[in-house]
């Protein structure tokens, strides 16, 4: 059980704008239990998934900061561009480095809809998190 906490405490971390590395921690915990690998991979993706739902919240609460226009000419086009031209699909890539977090961010600044955005984000982060359990495990 303690394993299951960790595994959750450090995806959910991972997840917001600290760094973290949860995936390295998935593979440790896997080489130690590998009976374990479907709830380690359920625990990792929900940490993961409510961080990045923190982000998206985080990027709410910054809509009172800056405006639409101020945002579309800063650095940030790009990642705007992408969320605008896919909307909610494009959180799918919530797991990616570098960009995953930014668009969490950007998703709640958008104001995307909280339930698609998050499904969205656990299916991503699901699959990924299953991709490594799989290579950890020599599945694949």
């Amino acid at each position: 059980m303690t394993a299951l906490w960790l595994m959750f405490s450090a995806a959910f971390v991972a997840a917001t704008l600290l760094p973290g590395g949860s995936e390295v921690l998935l593979v440790a915990l896997l080489n130690e239990a590998k009976e374990n690998w479907f709830a380690l991979v359920v625990a990792a993706t929900i940490g993961n998934t409510l961080g990045s739902v923190t982000s998206y919240y985080l990027g709410s609460l910054g809509r009172f900061a800056t405006t639409p226009e101020a945002m579309a000419k800063g650095r940030y086009r790009h990642s705007i561009s992408l969320i605008q031209r896919y909307g909610y699909w494009s959180l799918l890539l919530a797991w990616a480095p570098l960009i995953g977090d930014l668009l969490c961010l950007l998703a709640g600044w958008m104001k995307l809809s909280v339930v698609k955005s998050t499904l969205m984000i656990f299916m991503g982060k699901g699959v990924r998190y299953l991709l490594v359990a799989a290579i950890a495990l020599h599945w694949l």
